[in-house]
């Protein structure tokens, strides 16, 4: 075998052994992830009613920022430009 033959070889090695270690690291990661489901976003609405429960805003408040809320949501998208 030439130069260029263990050269090629060393090379073909090197590859060899980092997809073994890359695939190995990509299929622990995969596996340690667990189920991670997505918690659904709140709606304004629910964001709203929780921080009326937590005692963060009055009923007034509650009552004025739902109301601007169904009214923003009754305009249609061009309306609301």
């Amino acid at each position: 075998m030439s130069g260029w033959g263990y050269a090629l070889m060393t090379v073909s090695m090197v590859l060899f052994w980092a997809l073994i270690i890359f695939g190995v690291v990509a299929l622990v990661r995969y596996l340690a992830r667990g189920d991670r489901s997505v918690t659904p976003r709140l709606t304004a609405e629910q964001v709203l009613a929780e921080r009326f429960a937590r005692g963060e805003i009055n009923e007034q408040e509650y009552r004025d920022r739902l109301a601007t809320l169904q009214v923003e949501q009754s305009r249609t998208p061009v309306q609301r430009r």
